[in-house]
């Protein structure tokens, strides 16, 4: 690798470097130590030591070029390289190019400022789109050679940044360096001779965490296959912690959670990750996700300023952040004032008050946002006025009249204009009206007391909008969280769900979407329709609204709009109940979009197949009461109990647990606090029957106890009808148990769990993604090892060994692969045998670290033919159970067994003839011709259709039947001997193994002979004996030069005819029997724990060498 040229001083540096080669101008070295045997003696310690510690290329590259010029002391280090190659080539180079021009010039200073200059030019044009997005090229090069030198990784692993840190083992601190790179976690450390190599992949992590103790101040803990390892005395741990967090959380979404991770085009491609953009992409999902914006919006600029608050006439303190389309607020000095400002709806921005470095934003709704103390407050004027002037071209017209609507100081007015884009061509299909306006309308003239109560509430609201605006962009204050808390009134609820969940925002800028995709969607017939079909009439049964055929249809009409919209979720189990509620409250097309928000901001990943997203956040919801409630996880025995009762209060937002009239309060909360008022709300409720659930005896008794409670929450102030609501009955019947009001248990909730930050909410859930995941991943694994190890004789600790090899090579081939056909057919909705599935070239690598038969001089057409034979399905891939199969016969079947399968891989549908496009590699087949010949069908005029018939109709037998087994043919039979001849190379007894095969085989081809001509006259085909002489002699001369004889003699005698001569594995197996050598080579006991060991050793290695 070229260096930036640096000043050396060689006096110093020639105890640790031994010259190797010089010339006039440039002086070759050798670290000391390295390459010597011993090390070095103790000055190779010593080096080794600092190469470990001292973070420079020149330190640390075993091999290193310095320019020099004549009669001068000063020498410039312009090269190293990790391997005598490297720098030979460098050195090469230089001599070929360079040396030759030297000699032109006429003062020392020219020729070193040439050389400079040179070096220079070399390293930028290297360095064009490698380095270009890292903060310090220079230094980063030089990492990136330590790294690689030290991991021997594949080129492709991407090295996203590395710190130096101490890794503890035991309780002894080793000085290093931490690597991050897009598939793994590497330590490396030299002390004293004592070295110490880690590498972890991200996707084996299960707890990653910050911890403290007595002897550790403050340490990363991680936690892989179950083993513990920490590292400290980090210069930045907050922000180590935060990439290794998001690495590894992106390394598991990419690998276990496809349906998730293929919409993601950020980082899409491991070999695009850098580590600014990783922190900058941090801060966008938590910009984004803060203020409920478009997951699409990143964040561009922050500016610390203040604001002015005109209801309040105080100047509060925060960050403006601006993306493409939003410029957002938020306060830091505890006012919880926060505003966003989509640009579709600012009209101009100024200058205001120079002095104090002012901007002044104004708004459609007629209203003006004044910030000061803004840095570079005249810029920020210049690049707002362009980005309000790009979105206020024509094609915005239509989302202005949204905008405006949310703006202006009428509820009503927003009801009518944002229905404007529903309405369109498709009136007639898609409902303009929510249900509870329909089925539940307000009577203004006679009022009972709760409906005052209800007119009160909307009185406050109204006098919060004249304050602090009506719309989009109004000021959210604590005073309006209150407000939310003590519910919101009907008549402004679907209106406040849209705009405090930002639903509002994608329905603004998506005009006219839902209708096109209402018409595109209806009439589809897939597994998710039928599934809505069936719960349709399930969702909120008792409303009237959904025993009516209005209800169901916009129900329908929703979910399977969203389900088109979003295959990769679909449909699932819970949305129907969530959606029927939205419905009551907001109008279809609002209550579509709030499903969207919902299902792909708010609740991520909670409606899909494995409901990940719900079982980290009952992850999260368990450590909480631990943190919160100590005395109740003392008394439970079990924390799983948390986790079954509480899934269907996060799927379901409390809706099927609570009240209706209860539910929508719960559902307020959620969408201005997001999950965090669903986690407080479970605490709350826990607390509330604390005493009760500490004398349960059983989680039967804590469920009753639970049930009860829900039952008997009411919501004193709701105007629905008695008929609507469902506490009143059932409070009725259970008046024994006191009644708990709804709002009196959210406002507890937040007195008491309120400090509970969104920011240590998200961070809980990164950790125990991870946990949840390793949990899913262990269950697959018991449940196929379950399976697999009724067919198998492997001893239950092998066979798990197996599946960890299996399953890693499966990952190593998506870790730099991002179109890899496994990473394609990857499915975690599959049956557990199918989620984990390798290709050909996958297997051959497995092959030839695990098959007793790797030393076989064509071991890859073995693994090939042992592929084709596997893969009944003829998609290019095998699942685990197939693969310890085939080990098992391998190592563990019976002589018959053994002889039976290398049987089936020379007829087809395994067999194929393989040549090699490069002779000069023998029997070896590159990736290419692998997969080539892997999707290939048999040769010749075989009816494979046939063949595959007869293998299924085996399958189903339980005893097979050997007579049932197809014939061999010739040419099929030649190449099972050469492949007997390879397996036999080696063999104590090879010689007495080579006779066996050519009395085996003269035998054979006589008695075929005989059955020809007992059958009848001669067929113009040449004589067996002839083929007899030239396969014994092949046989006696050794397997090389036999099996090229053999091939010929078989490709002739093809030639000759049409009819060949063909023998039963009957005759084959009976020959053979007659042979104690092959009995004793095939019965000999084989150990695979060995081939375990050494595998898990050189599984990467394999991987970097294909």
């Amino acid at each position: 690798m070229w260096l930036k040229p640096e000043e050396v001083l060689l006096k110093n540096a020639l105890k640790l470097w031994v010259l190797e080669r010089s010339n006039q101008y440039f002086v070759l070295q050798r670290r000391r130590g390295y390459g010597e045997e011993g090390g070095g003696g103790l000055a190779g310690l010593l080096v080794g030591t600092l190469d470990a510690v001292l973070d420079s290329t020149s330190k640390v590259a075993p091999f290193r070029i310095l320019h020099q010029t004549p009669d001068s002391q000063v020498y410039w280090s312009i090269a190293c390289g990790a391997s005598r190659e490297e720098i030979t080539e460098h050195w090469d180079w230089l001599e070929n190019n360079v040396m030759n021009t030297l000699s032109v010039f006429d003062s020392n200073e020219d020729i070193t400022s040439f050389v400079q200059g040179k070096i220079r030019g070399l390293i930028a044009e290297e360095g064009k789109g490698s380095f270009v997005k890292e903060e310090d090229p220079e230094k980063f090069r030089e990492g990136l050679m330590k790294f690689e030198r030290c991991f021997g990784l594949p080129e492709q692993e991407k090295l996203v940044t590395y710190y130096s840190c101490s890794y503890w083992k035991g309780r002894v601190p080793c000085q290093g360096w931490l690597y991050l790179s897009t598939n793994f976690l590497s330590f490396y450390s030299f002390l004293l001779g004592a070295e110490i190599k880690l590498i972890i992949s991200w996707d084996e992590i299960s707890k990653l965490e910050k911890t403290s103790n007595v002897i550790l101040t403050e340490s990363i803990h991680v936690c892989s296959r179950g083993e513990d390892h920490y590292f400290s005395m980090f210069l930045h741990i907050n922000e180590t912690f935060l990439l290794m967090e998001q690495l590894a959380n992106y390394a598991v979404r990419r690998l276990f959670d496809k349906e998730t991770f293929e919409n993601d085009l950020v980082l899409h491609d491991p070999l695009q990750i850098t580590k600014r953009g990783l922190e900058s992409r941090a801060h966008s999902e938590q910009f984004s996700a803060f203020f409920r914006l478009p997951k699409e919006e990143t964040l561009k600029e922050v500016h610390e300023c203040f604001l002015w608050v005109p209801f309040t006439h105080y100047n509060t303190h925060g960050k403006m952040c601006i993306s493409e389309n939003y410029i957002c607020f938020a306060s830091q000095d505890g006012s919880l004032c926060s505003v966003i400002i989509p640009l579709r709806e600012v009209i101009a921005v100024d200058k205001a008050d120079p002095a104090n470095r002012g901007v002044s934003i104004s708004t459609k709704g007629k209203r003006a946002f004044r910030f000061t103390e803004v840095k570079d407050f005249e810029q920020l004027v210049t690049k707002l006025q362009i980005k309000c002037n790009a979105t206020s071209n024509p094609q915005h017209i239509i989302s202005t009249e949204v905008a405006t609507s949310s703006a202006s100081d009428s509820p009503k007015d927003f009801d009518e204009l944002s229905s404007k884009t529903g309405q369109r061509d498709n009136s007639k299909t898609v409902s303009t009206e929510a249900l509870m306006t329909v089925y539940h309308p307000q009577d203004a003239e006679n009022l009972d007391s709760k409906m005052l109560k209800e007119k009160m509430k909307e009185q406050s609201w109204n006098i919060l909008f004249v304050e602090r605006g009506h719309g989009v962009s109004m000021f959210r204050t604590k005073k309006t969280r209150d407000l939310v808390v003590r519910g919101i009134p009907e008549a402004l609820r679907g209106e406040l769900w849209l705009l405090f969940s930002g639903a509002v925002n994608d329905m603004a800028s998506n005009p006219g979407y839902y209708p096109e995709l209402v018409e595109k969607s209806l009439g589809t017939c897939t597994l998710a329709t039928d599934e809505i079909e069936r719960d349709l009439r399930r969702s909120l049964p008792e409303h009237p609204a959904f025993q009516s055929d209005t209800g169901i249809s916009a129900l329908r009409r929703v979910l399977t709009a969203y389900a088109y919209r979003n295959p990769q979720i679909g449909y699932c189990q819970a949305m129907n109940i969530l959606t029927s509620v939205l419905l009551l409250y907001a109008k279809e097309e609002e209550a579509f979009w709030l499903l969207v928000a919902v299902c792909e901001r708010m609740l991520p990943d909670y409606f899909n197949r494995r409901i990940i997203g719900a079982l980290v956040d009952q992850a999260v919801f368990e450590e909480l009461i631990r943190v919160h409630l100590p005395q109740l996880t003392d008394h439970m025995t079990d924390m799983t109990f948390f986790s079954s009762v509480s899934l269907s209060w996060f799927l379901t937002l409390f809706i099927s647990v609570l009240p209706i009239e209860s539910a929508v309060n719960v559902v307020d909360c959620f969408f201005y606090d997001g999950i965090k008022a669903i986690l407080q709300l479970g605490l709350a409720v826990l607390e509330y029957n604390m005493e009760k659930l500490l004398t349960c005896k059983d989680d039967a008794e804590a469920v009753t106890v639970l049930n009860r409670f829900f039952d008997s929450v009411t919501n004193k102030d709701s105007p629905l009808p008695p008929a609507v609501q469902q506490g009143t009955s059932l409070s009725d019947t259970k008046s024994d148990h006191p009644k708990v009001d709804i709002t009196d248990l959210i406002r507890e909730s937040n007195e008491r769990y309120g400090d509970i930050r969104y920011e240590d909410v998200e961070s809980m859930r990164c950790r125990n993604r991870l946990y949840v995941i390793q949990t899913l991943e262990a269950t697959t694994k018991q449940n196929v090892l379950r399976v697999v190890s009724q067919d198998v004789k492997f001893s239950p600790s092998d066979l798990d060994e197996l599946y960890d090899l299996f399953k890693k090579e499966h990952f190593l081939s998506c870790y730099w692969n991002v179109n890899s056909p496994v990473l394609r057919h990857h499915d975690a909705s599959l049956p557990y045998l199918e989620q984990y599935r390798i290709d050909c070239q996958q297997f051959r690598v497995l092959c030839h670290l695990l098959s007793p038969w790797s030393h076989c001089a064509n071991r890859d057409s073995l693994a090939l033919w042992t592929f084709r034979l596997m893969d009944e399905s003829s998609d290019g891939l095998i699942n685990f159970k197939q693969f310890a199969c085939v080990l098992d016969t391998m190592y563990n079947g019976s002589f018959t067994d053994k002889l039976k399968f290398l049987f089936k891989l020379h007829i087809p549908p395994a067999f194929t003839e393989v040549e090699s496009l490069s002779p000069s590699k023998g029997g070896d087949l590159s990736k290419e011709e692998l997969i080539h010949f892997s999707q290939l069908s048999g040769k010749g005029k075989v009816d494979i259709q046939a063949y595959l018939k007869q293998w299924q109709d085996e399958l189903l037998k339980k005893e097979e039947n050997i007579r049932d087994l197809p014939r061999m043919n010739q040419s099929q039979f030649i190449q099972f001997s050469k492949t007997l001849y390879n397996l036999f190379h080696g063999d104590p007894e090879e010689e007495l193994l080579y006779r066996a095969i050519a009395v085996v085989t003269s035998l054979l081809l006589k008695m075929e002979e005989v059955g020809r001509r007992l059958q009848g006259p001669m067929s113009p085909v040449k004589s067996p004996v002839a083929i007899t002489e030239v396969s014994a002699e092949s046989l006696q001369k050794g397997p090389e030069e036999g099996s090229s004889k053999q091939t010929e003699g078989g490709r002739a005698q093809s030639l000759k005819g049409n009819h060949e001569w063909s023998f039963a594995f009957e005759q084959i197996l009976a020959s053979l029997l007659n042979e104690p050598a092959f009995v004793r080579f095939f019965e000999k006991p084989q150990e695979i724990k060995a081939k375990i060991e050494s595998a898990k050793n050189l599984q990467l290695k394999a991987r970097t060498r294909v």
